[in-house]
């Protein structure tokens, strides 16, 4: 048994094991003991999870690098069968259903997807028989916490081993997300849980570097549950948040020596509108260098609304080049379907 085995797996599933002991939902003082022991066997249902398969409609722009069928897990976070999910499963989906343990199907609508956050909501179009999960703070998460992963599969225990920024590729940044370890599958959209029950965040990724420094530990990112409440009841009445919408420029980038190498830009998007293309290097934004990834998207987004003119300093062999960009709504990028 290896150090981590001893001081972070077996803890975690000594954890398992008496979150699993007594089922959350059992009634077993009134149930007969011949039903006692189907009563003690959790499954995902027990703990507010469903699995979600989604198709995107056959010209959705997100398709070449999500692909048209999906599949993940939603977490029902209310009784009106609202269920919470990573916002990539649904982007331009047309067709979506969600699927409770004895794989019952039953039909849903998107409600809406949020960029900033990166989280999607669903609504089953029919009455779920699934408890709602309780919220919790993510706030109050802590380093060495025993919490559990669930997806549509199962159960996985893990240790939370940082909470820190996470810059995305994708134009995407959050102030603190959530990393765990051991790493786990089927992390899309699943429910991280704590010792309470609780839920603390929503699966994003599989990362190889959970621990913060140079230290190479796989794991998973989170999507904090904290960054939800300030915009659930927007999102639930309109789809979206009504803050005004970050600019987009469509450009998916690499961090090099503090500049942005260009890896790929969206098809019919904003940067390639203005002759932005991959390989070109962003080294600065209305004149001034950068600081890495981070520095370039807070500096967009400070910038203005969606739809103002970005200034890009673009290196192109030996030739710096000033390329004026109309960013847009990244909403306006996708095809529009069908919502709740």
């Amino acid at each position: 048994m290896n150090i981590w085995t001893h001081c972070v797996l077996r803890p975690a599933l000594l954890m398992l094991a008496l979150l699993t002991a007594v089922p959350l939902h059992a009634q077993e003082s009134d149930a007969p003991a011949g039903e006692r022991r189907a009563d003690r066997q959790v499954t995902i249902d027990s703990l507010s999870v469903v699995r979600v398969r989604a198709q995107a409609l056959a010209a959705a722009r997100s398709g070449r690098t999500l692909g048209r069928n999906r599949e993940g897990t939603g977490v029902v976070i209310d009784s009106s069968g609202l269920v919470l999910t990573i916002g990539y499963l649904i982007t331009e989906a047309e067709k979506i259903e969600i699927s409770t343990a004895n794989g019952k199907v039953y039909p849903a609508a998107v409600v809406g997807f949020d960029p900033a956050t990166g989280l999607g909501l669903l609504k089953s179009l029919v009455p779920v028989p699934i408890k709602a999960i309780d919220m919790g703070l993510s706030s109050e998460a802590k380093e060495r916490d025993m919490v559990l992963i669930v997806g549509f599969d199962g159960v996985a225990p893990a240790y939370v081993v940082s909470k820190r920024r996470f810059v995305g590729y994708w134009e995407y940044l959050l102030d603190e997300a959530i990393y765990t370890a051991p790493a786990t599958v089927n992390w899309q959209g699943a429910a991280l849980v704590s010792r309470e029950g609780k839920l603390l965040g929503i699966g994003s990724l599989a990362v190889g570097d959970a621990l913060a420094g140079d230290t190479r530990v796989p794991g998973n990112m989170f999507v904090p549950i904290d960054v939800l409440k300030p915009v659930i009841g927007d999102f639930v009445a309109n789809g979206r948040s009504t803050r005004k919408p970050r600019p987009w420029l469509g450009v998916t980038s690499q961090e090099v020596g503090g500049n942005l190498l260009i890896v790929r830009v969206s098809p019919e998007g904003p940067a390639e509108a203005a002759g932005l293309k991959a390989g070109d290097i962003i080294v600065g934004i209305g004149g001034e260098g950068l600081k890495g990834q981070a520095d370039f998207y807070t500096r967009l987004w400070k910038s203005g609304d969606a739809g103002v003119e970005v200034l890009l300093d673009v290196l192109r062999g030996n030739r710096v080049d000033n390329l004026k960009v109309k960013s847009i709504d990244r909403n306006e990028y996708y095809r529009s379907t069908a919502t709740y």
